[in-house]
């Protein structure tokens, strides 16, 4: 049997009922619903039945052909944690703010279940970064990101006393609130909000992007998807934390290396129509686009706009 995975933001207004109203048309079609232990008392709670319940953990989302996210971007990350390993699409529907990860929003949700019923969704692959964390020549943690592995100061009212490394060789040394390392998914997160570039999801690469950097050289830089980005935390008087996603985190004490590579296992988003990138920043940021003539062909495949 057909089986799809719901994974809620159950603290947010409405999310729970408009989920289980979601599960209900896709049992009325043959297909199972699982959720996760951490979301179905809310679930049931709004009146869905007969769901399967698995452990909120990484591999959840096994034999599940789907996975359909009810938040925002944090509820997604989440999703990609307990798809971690099985290769289930996520699908997000956006109940959240700007939702850039979401491929729809709460009034898409027929034309959504319709395609998922269907079957046959559009599945693209998001690079990972995988990581380690070295203390005393030995590895102390691994951990991996969609968006961004970021390293920042442990301590509010101290500055982090870092050395940046691109492909094994020293780029700069400098004080800084943080080093973010992210991908291209992320540009438009915490990459974003450090001034980062924003980088097209195709383009393969990787992002350096120094936060409230104190040095002559600490600008954003965009690397090979085959570099190896490092950073290491210097100096006598401040210790570093390391995040990935904004989820999992780890400490840095002085000494600490965090070395960023490509991730080994993408992510896979579903899609249910093809958008062009540069749509999806204008309707995400609300980037004002008026007086814009375009060709003829560019109005038609934009809706007029």
């Amino acid at each position: 049997m057909r089986t799809v995975l719901l994974a809620v933001h159950v603290d947010r207004e409405g999310a729970p009922r408009i989920a289980a109203d979601f599960a209900k048309v896709l049992q009325d079609a043959g297909i199972r619903v699982r959720t996760l232990e951490t979301d179905i008392d809310a679930l049931t709670a709004a009146g869905a039945v007969d769901l399967d319940c698995v452990p909120t953990a990484p591999g959840a989302s096994k034999d599940c052909e789907l996975a359909v996210v009810f938040g925002g971007d944090g509820t997604i990350l989440r999703a990609a944690e307990v798809c971690r390993g099985t290769g289930t699409p996520l699908l997000g529907v956006n109940l959240g703010h700007v939702g850039f990860l979401a491929e729809a929003d709460e009034e898409d949700l027929a034309d959504v279940a319709r395609h998922v019923v269907a079957g046959g969704l559009t599945v693209e692959e998001r690079l990972t970064v995988d990581v380690r964390v070295f203390h005393e020549g030995e590895v102390v943690a691994t951990n991996w990101a969609l968006n961004e592995a970021s390293v920042e100061k442990a301590s509010r009212e101290r500055m982090l006393e870092v050395v940046i490394e691109i492909d094994g060789r020293p780029v700069s040394r400098m004080g800084c609130d943080g080093v973010v390392c992210a991908t291209p998914t992320g540009s438009t997160a915490y990459n974003f909000s450090a001034g980062g570039p924003v980088v097209w999801p195709e383009v393969s690469a990787l992002l350096m992007v120094p936060i409230s950097g104190h040095a002559l050289f600490a600008r954003p830089m965009v690397v090979s998807p085959e570099s190896t980005l490092a950073v290491e935390v210097v100096g006598h008087s401040s210790s570093g934390i390391l995040w990935c996603d904004g989820r999992r985190a780890a400490e840095l004490p002085i000494g600490a290396r965090v070395e960023v590579r490509r991730g080994t296992e993408p992510v896979r988003l579903a899609r249910v129509h093809p958008a062009s990138f540069a749509d999806r920043l204008v309707r995400k940021f609300e980037l004002p686009v008026a007086g814009w003539r375009g060709s003829a062909e560019a109005r038609r495949t934009s809706g007029g706009r």
